[in-house]
C-alpha cells in the first residue's frame, strides 16, 4: 500500500544522508569541470560529500594511519614473555628448595643453576623436574599448555580461544581435525569439492576449533589462510636466532610427528589455495615493549586485514566494486560511522539514477535528458551569478520571457493556448453567467480568458563550437562547454519558441545534442574546419526560413582545414590559401541567405585577428574578443539583451 501527498518542496528522496540537491549539484559541478559521467561519479565516490559522508580517499587515509600506528607499537620478541615466566617459576622453586635441608634439594638447586639460556632447552629439562613447589609446578604445566596452543595457533585461527587447554587429548583431537581438513583442502585443490554437506559434517565434528563458526568452506578457507599467512610473516620478521629458538620450542612442544606432518600439509595447502596474502613478507617493527607470539600474530593478522581494506578502498584493480569492501572489517577498524559512510557510497549511483539524472546502458553510464537539463541549469545559474547586476544583460532567471509584452487585450481561451489567464475577466465571466452566490464562484472552460501578448520574431541559432586540440591545450574547452549548456538551458527554459542547434567541429563538423556535449570531450586531432561547420549550419537554418537566423562561432584559431572532393578533410598549418578561400565562400553563402554571423574569439593571435577582420568586412556580423572564462556571460547576456 502506498500513500501519496502533494509535493511542497521540502521532501528529500535521498533522506538526511544523501540530500538530492547537494548530490546532484556536486555531480553536475564535476561534469561542468570537464569530467565525463563515469569520472564524475568516481570522483564523488572518492571524495564523498562535504558534511554528509566521507569518500573512499578519506576512509583509506584513516586506514593507513591506523596501519602505521599499529606497525609502530612494540617490537617482536616471541619468547621474551616465556623467559620472564620461566624465571619467575624457577625463582619459586628455588625458594621452596632453600627450605629443604636435604642433599637431594641441593642437587635440584644445582640443576636449576645449570639450566641453558634457550627457553626451548629450559622447557625440555624442566619437564622431568621433580618440583618442590607445587605452585611452580602448576605454573609450568599451565605455561606448557599455553605454548602448545600458541604453536598450534600458527596453523589454526583462533586456536588459543577455541580450547581451554592443550592437553595430550586436545592434541590428538586437533590431529584428527587437521587430517580431515587436509582432505577437504585436497578436494578443493582438485576442483571436486567439498560439498556443503561435507563441510557441515566437518563442522559438526570439529566446530569447537573454529569460534568464528564459518558458514561455508570458502569462509573457513579465508579465515585459516589469513592466520597462516600472518604466521609466515611473523616468522619472516624475526632474526635467524629468534626463528631457531621458536622452531626448537615448537619441536619440543609438538613432538608428535604425525601432527607436525598434518600442520605442514595444511600450511602448504592454504598457501596454494590463497597465494595473494603476502606470505613470508616481513613486517616493519617499531620500538617499545616486546610483543610475544600470540599478540604478534594477532597484530600481523590485523595489519593484513587493514592492508586488504586499503586495497579494496583504493578500487584501482580490474573489476573493482564497492561490494568488495568488507563492511564488518571496516566497522571493526574505524567504527559504525565508517560503515554508514560506506552504505551511503554504495547508494550514490542508485540514488542518482532514481533522481533521473543518470542511467546505465550496456554497462556505460549516460546522462538522461533530465540530467542534461540539470547540468544546463547549473551552468546557467553560474553564468548569472557572475554577471554584475549593473552590467547589460543582467537577468532574473525566475522571469520567463519569450512571449513579448502584454497588449492589455484579452480573448477567450482556445485549446492549445498557453494558460496566461486574465483572472479579472475570467472571474467576471463566471459571475455574469451564474450571478452572485454564497458558495463562491464556479468556473467552467467557457469562462477562461487569456491575456494577449505581442508577437515576437522567433530566433533560430546554430552554435559552432571549436573542438580541436588547441581548445583544451589553451584551457578553453571546459569554459566553452559550460557556455553551450547554459545557452541551451536559457533558450529551452526562457525562450521556448526559439531553437538552438549545436555543431561541434575540428577536422570535420557534426551536429550534436546537449546530451552529446555533456559527456563528450575535445577531440585529439588537428584541424579547424570552419568551412564544413558553416556549411552544416546553413543546411540546418535552411529548414527555418520564417525565423530570425543567426550563427554563433566560438573558436581559438583561424581555419586550418577544409573538405576535399570525396569528403575527406585536408589540414595544413599555416593555413593553405584554398582553406581560407573555401571558408570565406561558405560564410558569404550564409550572409546571402540572411543569416547573421557572430564570432567570439578566445585568442588574439595575429592570424586569427586578420582572418576575422576580413570576415567581418566581407559578410558583416560582429566579432568579439573575450577570455574563455567570460565567454558564457558574454554570449548569454548578449542573447538576453537582443531578445529584449
Amino acid at each position: 500500500m502506498y500513500r501519496y501527498r502533494r509535493w511542497d518542496g521540502t521532501q528529500d528522496p535521498f533522506g538526511d544522508l544523501l540530500p538530492a540537491d547537494e548530490l546532484v549539484d556536486r555531480f553536475s559541478r564535476d561534469l561542468l569541470d570537464g569530467w565525463g559521467a563515469d569520472h564524475a561519479l568516481e570522483r564523488l565516490l572518492r571524495q564523498g560529500l562535504d558534511g554528509r559522508f566521507e569518500g573512499l580517499e578519506q576512509l583509506r587515509d584513516r586506514i593507513r594511519r591506523l596501519r602505521e600506528a599499529l606497525a609502530e607499537r612494540g617490537r617482536l620478541d616471541p619468547l621474551g614473555d616465556v623467559r620472564e615466566r620461566l624465571e619467575a617459576i624457577t625463582d619459586l622453586e628455588r625458594e621452596a628448595l632453600a627450605e629443604d635441608p636435604s642433599e637431594d634439594a641441593r642437587m635440584r638447586e644445582l640443576e636449576l643453576e645449570m639450566l641453558p639460556d634457550s627457553p626451548a632447552r629450559q622447557i625440555a629439562e624442566l619437564r622431568d623436574h621433580d618440583w618442590a613447589s607445587s605452585e611452580a609446578g602448576e605454573r609450568f604445566e599451565a605455561l606448557l599448555e599455553e605454548l602448545r596452543s600458541e604453536m598450534a595457533s600458527q596453523a589454526i585461527a583462533g586456536m588459543r580461544d577455541a580450547v581451554e587447554s592443550m592437553s595430550e587429548a586436545d592434541l590428538a583431537a586437533m590431529k584428527d581435525m587437521m587430517a580431515d581438513l587436509n582432505g577437504l583442502l585436497a578436494e578443493h585443490a582438485a576442483g571436486t569439492g567439498p560439498t556443503q554437506a561435507e563441510f557441515e559434517d566437518f563442522m559438526a565434528r570439529h566446530g569447537r576449533f573454529f569460534p568464528e563458526q564459518p558458514r561455508t568452506f570458502d569462509e573457513l578457507l579465508e579465515v585459516l589462510a589469513r592466520r597462516a599467512a600472518a604466521a609466515s610473516r611473523f616468522m619472516a620478521s624475526l632474526s635467524p636466532e629468534q626463528r631457531a629458538e621458536l622452531a626448537a620450542l615448537s619441536d619440543e612442544l609438538l613432538s608428535d610427528l604425525d601432527l607436525r606432518f598434518q600442520m605442514q600439509q595444511l600450511a602448504d595447502g592454504l598457501r596454494a589455495a590463497m597465494p595473494d596474502l603476502g606470505w613470508d613478507q616481513p613486517v616493519p617493527q617499531g620500538e617499545g615493549d616486546p610483543i610475544g607470539l600470540a599478540e604478534g600474530l594477532a597484530r600481523i593478522e590485523q595489519g593484513s586485514l587493514l592492508d586488504q581494506l586499503d586495497d579494496a578502498l583504493g578500487q584501482d584493480y580490474p573489476g573493482a566494486s564497492l561490494a568488495d569492501i568488507d563492511r564488518e572489517a571496516l566497522v571493526a577498524a574505524l567504527g559504525d560511522e565508517a560503515g554508514r559512510d560506506l552504505d551511503a557510497l554504495r547508494q550514490v549511483e542508485a540514488e542518482l539514477e532514481r533522481a533521473g539524472v543518470i542511467a546505465r546502458s550496456e554497462g556505460r553510464l549516460e546522462l538522461t535528458p533530465r540530467g542534461v537539463r540539470k547540468l544546463g541549469e547549473r551552468a546557467l545559474v553560474t553564468v548569472f551569478e557572475r554577471l554584475d547586476a549593473d552590467r547589460p544583460g543582467g537577468h532574473d532567471t525566475s522571469t520567463v520571457g519569450g512571449r513579448g509584452e502584454p497588449t492589455g487585450q484579452s480573448r477567450p481561451w482556445r485549446h492549445g493556448d498557453d494558460l496566461r489567464l486574465d483572472l479579472t475577466r475570467t472571474v467576471s465571466n463566471a459571475v455574469r453567467r451564474t450571478g452572485p452566490t454564497r458558495d463562491g464562484v464556479s468556473l467552467t472552460l467557457d469562462d477562461f480568458e487569456i491575456g494577449e501578448m505581442e508577437r515576437r520574431t522567433r530566433v533560430a541559432t546554430v552554435l559552432l563550437l571549436d573542438m580541436s586540440r588547441s581548445m583544451p591545450l589553451r584551457g578553453h574547452w571546459v569554459h566553452a562547454k559550460r557556455m553551450a549548456l547554459a545557452l541551451h538551458a536559457l533558450i529551452s527554459g526562457a525562450y521556448p519558441e526559439d531553437s538552438l542547434d549545436i555543431v561541434g567541429f575540428s577536422d570535420l563538423a557534426r551536429r550534436m545534442t546537449p546530451a552529446d556535449l555533456a559527456v563528450m570531450d575535445w577531440e585529439p586531432v588537428y584541424g579547424t574546419n570552419m568551412e564544413h561547420a558553416f556549411n552544416l549550419a546553413g543546411r540546418i537554418l535552411a529548414d527555418q526560413p520564417d525565423a530570425s537566423r543567426q550563427v554563433l562561432l566560438v573558436t581559438d584559431g583561424e581555419p586550418t582545414a577544409h573538405l576535399m572532393e570525396g569528403g575527406m578533410p585536408f589540414f595544413q598549418w599555416p593555413p593553405a590559401w584554398e582553406t581560407i578561400e573555401k571558408t570565406m565562400k561558405e560564410a558569404m553563402r550564409l550572409a546571402r541567405s540572411g543569416v547573421t554571423l557572430n564570432v567570439f574569439m578566445l585568442e588574439e593571435s595575429p592570424g586569427l585577428v586578420r582572418f576575422m577582420d576580413h570576415l567581418a568586412k566581407t559578410v558583416g556580423g560582429r566579432v568579439f574578443s573575450t577570455p574563455s572564462s567570460e565567454v558564457g556571460e558574454m554570449i548569454v547576456s548578449d542573447y538576453v539583451r537582443r531578445r529584449g
